[in-house]
C-alpha cells in the first residue's frame, strides 16, 4: 500500500528537463533546486533583420511619445477651456480635458511600451543567479558590481542602437514639458494688470455709497468719503475685481497742513485722494483720525500719514498708499487726471 502511494506521489513530481542543471526532485527531497532551463535564443539574437525591426518598433513608440507630448502642449492653445464635444460613449465632455488626458496618456504609455519591448527583444535575456552576501561589500564584490554594470550597459546595446537611444532621450526630454504647461492651471498670467486700475484721465469720482458724482463742496474738512470711478457698476461681473484696485478715499485737509509737495500738487483745494487698499495684505483702510490726519488699517494696524504722502508710520505695510491725481471738470465735478502712478495694494515680486 505504501509503495503504491509512493509511486503515485513520484508521478506528480516535475521531471528534470534535458540540459537543465541542478538537483532532481524526489519523494525524499521534493523541494530540490531544479536549476535553470537551457537558454533558448530569440529570433532577434540570430537574425539581425529581426533585431532591426524591433529597433524601429521601439524608436516608433518613442517618436509617438514625443508627438503626443507636443500634442499635449498644443491642446492648451487650440481648445478653449469652456469648449464641449460629444464623444461616444462618454457623452458631452470638455474638449481640453479629453485632449490633455489622451495625449499625456499616449506619451507615457509609449515610453513604457518602448522600454518593455526594448528589454524583451534586444537586451540580454540570460538569467543570472545572485547569491546572497553580507550587507557590507568587499573589494571583489564592488569590482564585480562595476563589471556587471559595464556588461549590462554593453548588453543593452545603448551605444550600438543609436536610433533607440536618440528617440528615447527625445521622449524623456519632452514629457516633463507637460508638467510645465500644467502651471497654466494656476490661473491666467497677470501680465501688467496689477499696474493698472479702472481710473483714467477724465473719469469722475463717484460716491461709493450714493452712486452720485462728487463735487469739491461735498468733501468737508475732517470727513472721510469713499469713492469709485464712474461707470463701475456694482452688478457687473468684474466689479469685485476692479473695485479691489480702484477704491479710493477722499479727505479734505488744510493746504498748509500738507507736508509733501507732490501730494499738494496732486490735490484740489486740499482734497486728496489715496488708494483705500492697504499695502500690507490688501485690507480696506477705513479708520481716520482727523486731528493727526492718520488712517489705520484694522487688519494689522498699519498706519499712514495722509498729510505726508500717506507714508507708513507704524505697522507691517511696506510702502505708502498710492495717491490719485485729481482735478475738477467743466461741470464742477471731481475727476481723475490719470491712473495711479504706482501699483496699488500689497507688494509683488515684479513691482521693482
Amino acid at each position: 500500500m505504501s509503495s503504491h502511494t509512493g509511486s503515485h506521489e513520484d508521478e506528480n513530481l516535475p521531471e528534470r528537463r534535458e540540459g537543465a542543471q541542478g538537483e532532481v526532485a524526489t519523494r525524499e527531497n521534493p523541494f530540490a533546486d531544479p536549476g535553470l532551463p537551457p537558454h533558448e535564443p530569440r529570433k532577434q539574437d540570430i537574425d539581425e533583420r529581426s533585431a532591426k525591426r524591433s529597433e524601429r518598433t521601439v524608436a516608433l513608440l518613442f517618436t509617438v511619445s514625443m508627438l503626443a507630448t507636443i500634442g499635449f502642449i498644443a491642446s492648451y492653445v487650440i481648445f478653449p477651456i469652456d469648449q464641449l464635444v460629444t464623444i461616444w460613449p462618454l457623452g458631452r465632455i470638455s474638449a481640453l480635458n479629453f485632449s490633455l488626458g489622451m495625449t499625456l496618456g499616449i506619451a507615457l504609455f509609449c515610453i513604457g511600451a518602448g522600454a518593455v519591448h526594448w528589454a524583451r527583444t534586444l537586451m540580454s535575456d540570460h538569467e543570472l543567479i545572485g547569491e546572497r552576501h553580507p550587507v557590507e561589500a568587499d573589494e571583489d564584490t564592488r569590482e564585480k558590481v562595476l563589471a556587471d554594470f559595464h556588461q549590462g550597459a554593453k548588453e543593452s546595446q545603448l551605444g550600438r542602437r543609436k536610433l533607440i537611444r536618440n528617440t528615447m532621450f527625445g521622449a524623456l526630454a519632452l514629457v516633463p514639458l507637460s508638467g510645465v504647461v500644467l502651471l497654466r492651471d494656476l490661473g491666467p498670467l497677470p501680465e501688467d494688470k496689477l499696474r493698472h486700475t479702472a481710473w483714467s484721465k477724465g473719469k469722475m469720482l463717484v460716491n461709493q455709497n450714493t452712486g452720485e458724482p462728487l463735487r469739491p463742496e461735498d468733501i468737508t474738512v475732517g470727513s472721510l468719503v469713499f469713492a469709485q470711478p464712474e461707470g463701475l457698476e456694482e452688478g457687473s461681473h468684474d466689479f469685485q475685481k476692479e473695485i479691489a484696485k480702484a477704491a479710493v478715499m477722499l479727505v479734505r485737509l488744510e493746504p498748509n497742513d500738507i507736508k509733501d509737495k507732490r501730494e499738494l500738487d496732486w490735490s484740489h483745494e486740499g482734497i486728496v485722494a489715496f488708494s483705500r487698499i492697504c499695502t500690507h495684505v490688501g485690507c480696506p483702510v477705513t479708520l481716520y483720525e482727523q486731528q493727526t490726519h492718520h488712517v489705520l488699517c484694522p487688519c494689522h494696524q498699519s498706519t499712514f500719514d495722509l498729510a505726508d504722502g500717506a507714508r507708513v508710520i507704524f505697522g507691517p505695510a511696506g510702502h505708502p498708499l498710492p495717491q490719485l491725481r485729481i482735478g475738477v471738470n467743466d461741470d464742477g465735478f471731481l475727476e481723475a487726471q490719470d491712473d495711479f502712478a504706482e501699483p496699488v495694494g500689497p507688494t509683488f515680486w515684479e513691482r521693482g
